[in-house]
């Protein structure tokens, strides 16, 4: 009994020690943070002062370069795992990726504007069913190359004359079949500078393909509109959308469009979390809605 007693108390005692030993350390803490709350008051104040600094030398002509990426990958396996029936020896490798750049030339009298992006993606999937000696390759699951120039004359702070060369396919199975290519004029309108809508009345929409007869070219109107902010600190969104409406009736409908969006979270030093969203309609290619996405790991240059 007396030696339960004292296991007892000795316990207890562990028990206290430990309490005030965490009061103490949370004190500690709290003094650490009152004092570090000066310094990181001010290590803001001057971010902003900078940030302030930069938005100033952003409205000076010259030319703007920027560039980011997204690489995101996935492994998946299963060994004599019941409920995944013929799948129950299984690897899955997933490799997404994309890459983002652009340089842009801003005058008091004239704007150019370029932009390129590639999305990329791999898939391979090993079922266990192969034969005997054979490995599963490789397939694109993600292909994208979009490259976008934009030429403006000044006609007023916010309104320009404007020309764009737009070019769109894919790069790993089927280059430039079908491939996109935009050339026409009209109006730009900046009403901020990280905004921009484009407004071509007359433009031209080139299709190269080995299939003419699912392909046509034809006259159109080309609408572009781009906005790029940041939301919250840290996190940034580029959100550009890209359509085209044909003058000629066809069927299938020979209007396309692509809406894409990209989210970047800054996590250290430009090294984040990245995201890719895109959309597409276009009856030429298949009649339903397309879409794809990439996450993943991020870098901002």
């Amino acid at each position: 009994m007396r030696n339960i007693f004292t296991l007892l108390l000795l316990a207890l005692s562990f028990t206290i020690i430990n309490a005030q030993a965490l009061e103490e350390l949370k004190k500690q803490k709290s003094d650490l943070e009152a004092k570090a709350a000066p310094v990181l008051a001010q290590a803001d104040a001057i971010k902003a002062e900078i940030d302030a600094v930069n938005a100033k030398i952003a409205t000076y002509p010259g030319w703007y370069k920027g560039a980011f990426g997204t690489l995101g990958a996935n492994f998946t396996g299963r060994n004599e795992w019941f409920s995944a029936g013929t799948l129950k020896d299984s690897r899955a490798t997933t490799i997404l990726g994309s890459f983002n750049a652009f340089a842009n030339k801003l005058d008091d009298k004239y704007f150019w504007r370029n932009a390129g992006s590639l999305n990329l993606g791999w898939q391979k999937l090993k079922t266990g069913a192969e034969p005997s000696g054979t490995e599963p390759k490789f397939e694109p699951v993600a292909d994208i190359l979009n490259v976008t120039s934009l030429f403006g004359y000044k006609l007023s702070s916010k309104l320009a004359a404007s020309a764009l060369g737009e070019y769109r396919t894919s790069v790993i199975k089927q280059f430039n079949d079908p491939g996109y290519l935009d050339l026409g004029a009209g109006v730009t309108y900046t009403p901020i500078k990280n905004m921009v809508f484009v407004f071509h009345p007359l433009n031209y929409n080139f299709i190269f393909a080995k299939d003419d007869t699912q392909f046509t070219p034809s006259l159109g109107c080309k609408i572009v509109g781009d906005y790029t902010t940041e939301i919250v600190k840290g996190l940034n969104w580029r959100s550009n959308l890209t359509g085209f409406f044909s003058y000629k009736n066809s069927d299938p409908s020979l209007h396309n469009g692509t809406w894409t969006n990209w989210f970047g979270f800054n996590l250290w030093k430009g090294i984040g979390v990245g995201a890719e969203f895109g959309l597409r309609l276009s009856e030429q290619e298949v009649n339903e809605l397309q879409n794809y996405y990439t996450i993943g790991l991020s870098y901002k240059l």
